[in-house]
């Protein structure tokens, strides 16, 4: 027979605006590394390239 008393286990439930405030963190964190490995190939891609033998 289960015995299902709550008192004796730990409940991980979180609150709405802990909910927020976390999913918070995960998506400025996923913008951080979004923009760091997106903006080189962006930069890399619109500069143009060197002049081959045109300084003779």
């Amino acid at each position: 027979m289960k015995n299902n008393n709550h008192s004796s286990k730990e409940t991980t439930d979180i609150n709405r605006k802990e909910a927020i405030k976390k999913m918070s963190k995960y998506a400025a964190l996923t913008a951080m590394g979004t923009f760091l490995i997106l903006n080189p190939k962006k930069a890399q891609a619109t500069s143009a390239p060197p002049n081959p033998g045109g300084n003779w």
